[in-house]
């Protein structure tokens, strides 16, 4: 199968390299020339435009920053779709807009499957980060052998759509979790605790979390670095609230986050990096949550593994 890939940042840079890494043949599309000469130096083919990814191959996979960013993508795209082609949304995006451009996309003979992805970059790097899928099921048998190559834990999750609302709500999670260990940090610090001796507490304990494990030690060094923005922490809460407000559902907790989300990016920039949210805590308590031995970035120490498909309990 002739791979298209549009969107080679943070995130799609590294799915794209784990297709490579596995001999897809593959073409490639950025705004940023420079990543684009960078994949053609790997290994990749270079298209002038989405548009050409699309009549070129058999399936094309976006993952961008936003869901205004997909639909610019896919309205170049959509004169080329036609009878067996394929599209990927690996961004995280909301449930509505998918599934209009998807049917855009099947109104022409394709297919369209919303699969965005969740672990983390570090973990997208070496192919074993989890992917949710939304698809009707031939098209998830399909595309399956692709999306093994890209992450480990493979995840049906039912039409088209319903991946995207599952991605927003371990995103949501994710930073509920985040915000919680940062106030769990500066306490420790301020009561006078060995914030190694805190971690370790935590990671062991009913406390811990992904977000702990992974964002408290690039926030205990120092250099609170993810890989990931205060504004995509935004975007991607909103796309929660979004989910929720549909459903009638009134929260108490994540219009709070989206509070102090927004007053981080005031504080410090949309750009800032997201575990950087603490700053706000630091600042008011005038302590510093450091402490020594922690990574100045999260790598995936284990091996590359063949993906698979998870099947729901009782399935």
């Amino acid at each position: 199968m002739k791979i298209g890939f549009v969107g080679l940042g943070n995130v799609g840079g590294k799915l794209s390299g784990s297709l490579l890494r596995n001999g897809v043949d593959l073409t490639v599309h950025d705004l940023n020339p420079a990543l684009v000469e960078e994949f053609v130096g790997r290994g990749a083919k270079a298209a002038e435009s989405a548009a050409q990814l699309m009549r070129d191959c058999d399936a094309v996979i976006t993952c961008l920053p936003s869901p205004a960013a997909s639909d610019a993508v896919m309205q170049e795209m959509l004169p080329f779709v036609t009878e067996g082609k394929i599209w990927m949304e690996m961004s995280t995006t909301d449930q509505e807009e998918v599934q209009r451009l998807g049917a855009s996309v099947i109104e022409r003979g394709g297919a369209a499957v919303d699969c965005p992805v969740s672990g983390g970059c570090h973990r997208a790097d070496t192919g074993n980060i989890a992917i949710f899928a939304g698809c009707d099921r031939a098209t998830f048998e399909q595309i399956l052998p692709t999306l093994t190559l890209m992450g480990r834990r493979i995840l049906h999750t039912g039409d088209l759509g319903t991946a995207s609302v599952l991605k927003v709500v371990t995103n949501y999670l994710a930073t509920a979790h985040l915000l919680a260990s940062c106030e769990a940090l500066i306490t420790c610090k301020a009561a006078g605790m060995d914030l190694n001796t805190a971690y370790e507490a935590i990671r062991i304990s009913s406390g811990n979390s992904f977000s702990h494990e992974t964002e408290s030690q690039v926030i205990l060094n120092g250099s609170r670095d993810i890989s990931f923005t205060m504004d995509l922490v935004k975007k991607d809460i909103g796309l929660f609230q979004s989910v929720a407000d549909r459903a009638g559902v009134a929260l108490d907790i994540n219009p709070v986050m989206i509070d102090i989300f927004n007053d981080g990016i005031e504080r410090y920039g949309e750009r800032e990096l997201s575990p950087n949210i603490i700053r706000r805590l630091e600042d008011a308590t005038g302590l510093k949550v450091l402490a020594p031995g922690f990574p100045a970035e999260m790598t995936d120490d284990e091996p590359e593994e063949p993906g698979y498909e998870v099947v729901p309990k009782g399935r």
